[in-house]
């Protein structure tokens, strides 16, 4: 296994200023946005598509740095009810999967997306509960008109182009927990696979280490980020996890992200990386910061330090018992 980083983290730096921190951190592997969330502030696909000498240059900058491209990541919904976010969001999909076809990179990662409850809908409706009864003809209605159409067509996309996309499991879209992954990489194909986030799963109280090896049993474990997610016990108590409190009012909040190791220990993590050991992974573990309580730099420092040490004695203990 390799660590790098999504460098989305860095994106008020220019590219070249932000590799060069990636690299002299030690890291091998660098994760780059490409529309949707993480946005385009290091690369603009159509740009550099359009342009043989800018391509050159990109892939020179990473390149030269001793650096590989883990994944392109294209964040977004391109199941929108709203035709013109789903137009942007598809589009920017395509863009990604041709650009990293030309640089050689196996991972593209976004979200499945989430329709509206109709084709009249303006927004996406995330079903959580089986009742009342009007959820679960939403639900079917998601899946069978909209969910499998669209994935059952990038699967044959990307696998013309030679690429895989990693849907990255997450509330508020149809795929979102290990079971909603694997139904749609049964329905629809072997090319889509998991984007594997234990920060998302583990206030949903699934077990990351369960979740790894079923998703390895069915060869869809693709590309791994490392981010952490923390409990206020008080406010877990008093309003169970379903918060829609802003992600920085993180004094009432039932939980937050945080930076690996300061949401669950050490003891956590090493099950992690010793389960993705066991079931053969050999990709890149990906920081990605989103923890509002620590600096840019303090949270990517200290996030590069524990996973160097798990990787480390991860290794020594293959050696000693080999």
């Amino acid at each position: 296994m390799k660590l790098g980083v999504f460098a989305v983290l860095f994106g008020q730096k220019p590219l070249e200023e932000a590799l060069d921190i990636i690299a002299e951190a030690g890291l091998q592997t660098v994760e780059i946005g490409t529309g949707g969330n993480p946005g385009k502030a290091h690369c603009n696909p159509a740009e550099l598509l359009a342009d043989e000498g800018k391509l050159r240059a990109f892939r020179q900058a990473v390149e030269s740095r001793g650096l590989e491209i883990s994944a392109l990541s294209c964040h977004d919904n391109p199941l929108h009810p709203y035709a013109e976010a789903a137009r942007q969001a598809h589009e920017d999909f395509v863009n990604t999967v041709l650009l990293a076809e030309r640089l050689g990179v196996k991972n593209v990662i976004t979200f499945s997306g989430c329709p509206g409850e109709s084709d009249h809908s303006r927004y996406p409706v995330w079903v959580t509960c089986p009742w009342p009864t009007d959820n679960l003809t939403v639900l079917e209605w998601q899946w069978n008109e909209k969910v499998i159409p669209y994935w059952r067509e990038q699967n044959r996309f990307v696998a013309e182009h030679g690429v895989r996309v990693a849907i990255e499991p997450h509330p508020s879209f149809v795929v979102y927990n290990t079971e909603t992954m694997l139904r749609l990489r049964e329905a629809c194909g072997e090319s889509i696979g998991v984007n594997f986030d234990p920060s998302h799963l583990f206030w949903q109280a699934m077990d990351p280490v369960v979740a790894i090896k079923e998703l390895a049993a069915a060869g869809a474990l693709f590309h791994v980020h490392a981010k952490d997610t923390a409990f206020d016990r008080e406010n877990t108590a008093k309003n169970g996890v379903l918060d829609t409190k802003p992600y920085t009012d993180e004094l009432h909040r039932s939980w937050i992200f945080r930076t690996v190791g300061y949401g669950h220990g050490e003891e956590t993590w090493r099950r992690i990386v010793s389960a993705l050991q066991l079931v053969g992974y050999d990709g890149a573990i990906s920081i990605e910061h989103e923890d509002s309580l620590m600096s840019i730099e303090e949270g990517f420092q200290k996030a590069v330090k524990f996973l160097q040490q798990q990787l480390i004695r991860e290794r020594l203990d293959k050696v000693w018992w080999a």
